[in-house]
Parts: structure tokens; C-alpha cells; sequence
């Protein structure tokens, strides 16, 4: 009897910000691997989650929105770093918001059209499309903007065609040998994970008040009998800055602190120690030599 050979490779999610990519990806993988929120550009990095099934591994590539908007050297890195990710992979996934067609999505979809990988349309957010006979023209007027391998509505918000998504995506790499052991989930390390989780919460606590200005370094990750022991600076560009995110008394950060604890706790099943800096580097977000130092780097 001949095995079914197995299928392996990489799968980009590609799109414009805030079409959902990395809640997506948490929930191909069943659990969370990416940081979300409401605001733009809130993933910063490409992230690696390794789903491995029995007909096979996928390594699904999260990657910053393709955006037309600010100059800053912030803004070149989230675009290098996604319009590169397009050029290493098997399969694209073009993510891309139920009834809604932006200028950006234009220019991923012309992004994609350069690097002419194969590539799915997925459609999400259809959760929030009532009666969902509505979604039927869009999905049309999609399918007529590209040779799309094929067009999936899905909702990565609950979970809706996400499995076969999923299922799909697997068929349509190439067969071969699994390219990370069964059991890895991400090829990034702790420490990463630890500063994401705190820049999550501050992202989701400071609002408006804070957009892009700030990032978090991790400098100290000890493991001690029962607990990791965390040190992380938040690094903001001005005095002002930092006041906003102490709050009265340092009130503020000591619950936003708190609660990345918290997460942490979670994510690494343990107990941790998590004490936190707020420092000031004007313009790190403008200037690419203070972003490679602060990680921002392929």
C-alpha cells in the first residue's frame, strides 16, 4: 500500500493593516501566537506559527500591513518586511476585508501580481456581513481582479471555514519532507514573545494617546526554580510620552504591567517576575540605525 506523500511549506498572510491576518493566524493555529488590536500596524514582525497535521506542516508567515501611509523609517521597515516575505514563500494569502476594497488592498494585490506566487483570496470578517447573501458580488468582483488560485470567505473572529481554509492551504504546497520538528510552534524565542505581550497591552490601554511611538526592549530573561524573571524597557520618544504612560502616581503602568504579567504568565505557563522601565530615544521610530538596535531588522 503507497503512503500519501506528505505536503510542506510556507504560506504568507499578506494584506492591508487591520484586515484581521493576525487573528487569523491565531486561530489556524489554536492558539496565540500574534499580538492584536484595533489600531494599524500593530504587528511589526514576521512571525513563523508552525501548524504539523498528519498529511503535513505548514508554516504560516504573518507579516506587517502594506500600507501607504507615513514616511518614517518605521514605516519602510513594515513594508520591506512584508513585500519580502512574498518573495520566500510557496503560497500567498491575500487577506482581505469582507465588502470593503481600499487603495491598499490595490496596492498588496500589485505587490502580489510582482512576485507571482500562487495565491488565495481570503475574505474575512464575513461574521459581520448580514444576510450574507451580500458577500455574493464582492466575491465576485474579487475573483474577476486576479487568477487566484481560489476565493474563501472566512471569519478568523469565530472561526467560521477556518478549518477548511486551513485544509486547503496544506493541498496546495508542495510535497515533502515536514521543515520544522512536529512539536515546534513558532521559530521565535521567548524574550520576543514577552515583549510583544507587554507592547500588546499598551497598545490596547493608551488608545489614541500613543500610536507609534513606542516599543518594547527586553533586557533581562532569567529562568528561576518556578518562575521567569523579566526585565523590560518601554522606549517612547518624548518626556511627554512617558508621563502618559506612568499616569498618576505610575498608576497607569503599573496596571498595564500587571496585566502583561498576567499574559505572560499564561503564555509560558509559569510564574513570572515582570518589572518594567519607561525610557525616552528621541525619534527612534525615524531613524533605521535605533531601529536595528531596537530589533527591527530582517
Amino acid at each position: 500500500m503507497t503512503e500519501t506523500p506528505l505536503h510542506a511549506g510556507y504560506a504568507a498572510l499578506v494584506g492591508r493593516p487591520n484586515v484581521g491576518k493576525s487573528t487569523l493566524l491565531n486561530r489556524l493555529l489554536g492558539q496565540k501566537m500574534a499580538i492584536t488590536s484595533h489600531k494599524p500596524q500593530t504587528t511589526r514582525h514576521r512571525i513563523l506559527g508552525i501548524k504539523t497535521r498528519d498529511e503535513g506542516q505548514i508554516v504560516y508567515v504573518d507579516t506587517p500591513g502594506i500600507h501607504d501611509r507615513g514616511r518614517q523609517a518605521m514605516n519602510r521597515y513594515l513594508n520591506r518586511s512584508a513585500h519580502s516575505a512574498l518573495t520566500d514563500v510557496d503560497l500567498v494569502l491575500f487577506v482581505v476585508q469582507a465588502l470593503t476594497w481600499h487603495k491598499e488592498d490595490e496596492l498588496v494585490l500589485k505587490a502580489i501580481r510582482q512576485a507571482g506566487r500562487p495565491c488565495l483570496a481570503v475574505v474575512n470578517k464575513i461574521d459581520t456581513v448580514k444576510p450574507r447573501e451580500k458577500l455574493l458580488p464582492f466575491l465576485a468582483e474579487l475573483g474577476a481582479r486576479h487568477d487566484f488560485v481560489e476565493v474563501v470567505p472566512v471569519s478568523a473572529r469565530d472561526g467560521t471555514q477556518v478549518e477548511a481554509l486551513d485544509r486547503l492551504v496544506l493541498s496546495h504546497l508542495p510535497e515533502g519532507d515536514l521543515i520544522y520538528p512536529e512539536d515546534q510552534i513558532t521559530d521565535r524565542p521567548e524574550r520576543f514573545f514577552a515583549a510583544e505581550i507587554l507592547r500588546e497591552q499598551i497598545i490596547r490601554r493608551y488608545h489614541e494617546e500613543l500610536p507609534y511611538a513606542v516599543t518594547v526592549e527586553i533586557e533581562r530573561f532569567e529562568e528561576e526554580p518556578g518562575r521567569y524573571v523579566i526585565g523590560a524597557v518601554v522606549w517612547v520618544e518624548r518626556e511627554s510620552q512617558r508621563g502618559i504612560l506612568l499616569g498618576k502616581g505610575g498608576q497607569a503602568m503599573k496596571e498595564t504591567a500587571t496585566a502583561a504579567r498576567r499574559n505572560m504568565a499564561e503564555f509560558f505557563d509559569t510564574r513570572v517576575h515582570l518589572d518594567v522601565w519607561i525610557k525616552v530615544k528621541k525619534s527612534w521610530s525615524s531613524d533605521e540605525t535605533t531601529l536595528q538596535q531596537l530589533g527591527y531588522s530582517e
